[in-house]
């Protein structure tokens, strides 16, 4: 009997961890639809701003604004996004993965000389840099709670004061694109400077479609305002494709977990129905036997 009720226990176990894994599942799903609103109604904007960048800065000889100058990457900075909670399958680990790769592929040099620093946007990539004691810089795990562009322009604004005092020659953000429910990119891209390859991509197509615009006030006037933006822009997105990523990753290991919880509980069920029938047979032998002893 001490077998029965230990099977019952773990049926009883297994079954309220299935309850809540359904409950993460359905939480997430309501979410996950907000954030990729969130991301979709983003995504043509940020696109459009670059387009208008750089065909507005392809006849320049060269910008004077301290965003897209390009320096020795001596000092680098390393922003990872990544989520505040766990039980969203590999999503945070990809990043943490992603930021090492990073940093040993392309700046193990800085790493040796203690140039290598780490902002992180979410709980879970701030502990693990602190934990090995990286360089990590202030504590931006809040920002989840209002998701919103001037917060996320704080952290931006501060990245940019950096870079312009020379704290980093260059900034690198790595973290999940959001495609589908079932599906996140890992992606890293740059910052600081703004990159020319994007600015030369641009270029080739004004060239082919030979846009011409009246600007008013000066053409470098309005690039000075927009290379800022598009910087904040660019954060903002990596951040909203994060955060329908976690949902949707969560959602899927949740679902996940709950068939496995499904199928634990049937082989359980057939363990508990096996062990009781024995029960019952050696009960039932036992019955006889005696009633037999007696009638002899």
């Amino acid at each position: 009997m001490a077998n029965l009720k230990e099977v019952r226990n773990r049926i009883a176990s297994v079954q309220s961890t299935q309850q809540i894994t359904k409950a993460m599942k359905m939480v997430s799903a309501a979410k996950l639809k907000r954030a990729t609103n969130a991301i979709i109604a983003l995504r043509p904007y940020a696109t459009k701003l670059k387009e208008i960048l750089g065909n507005l800065s392809a006849s320049l000889e060269g910008s004077s604004s301290p965003f897209i100058q390009e320096r020795e990457p001596n000092k680098v900075l390393i922003v990872t996004v990544s989520s505040n909670r766990g039980l969203a399958g590999a999503f945070n680990m990809n990043v943490i993965k992603a930021a090492n790769n990073l940093i040993a592929e392309k700046y193990s040099e800085q790493l040796k000389n203690g140039n290598v620093s780490i902002i992180s946007i979410g709980k879970k990539t701030q502990d693990f840099y602190e934990k090995r004691k990286y360089n990590v810089i202030g504590n931006n795990n809040e920002v989840y709670s209002a998701l919103t562009f001037e917060n996320v322009t704080k952290i931006t604004d501060a990245i940019m004061a950096g870079f312009i005092k020379g704290e980093f020659d260059k900034v690198e953000v790595v973290y999940n694109r959001f495609r589908n429910a079932a599906v996140q990119f890992i992606t890293t891209e740059q910052l600081l400077p703004l990159p020319k390859a994007e600015e030369a991509e641009i270029k080739t197509e004004k060239k082919s479609t030979n846009i011409d615009y009246i600007l008013e006030p000066s053409q470098e006037e309005i690039v000075e305002q927009l290379i800022p933006k598009s910087i904040k822009i660019q954060l903002y997105k990596a951040v909203l494709d994060s955060h329908a990523s976690e949902h949707g990753a969560r959602m899927t290991s949740m679902d996940k977990a709950t068939e496995n919880a499904g199928e634990l509980l049937k082989a359980l069920k057939l363990s508990y129905n096996q062990a009781r029938q024995a029960a019952i047979t050696t009960e039932l032998t036992e019955i006889v036997s005696g009633a037999a002893a007696l009638n002899g």
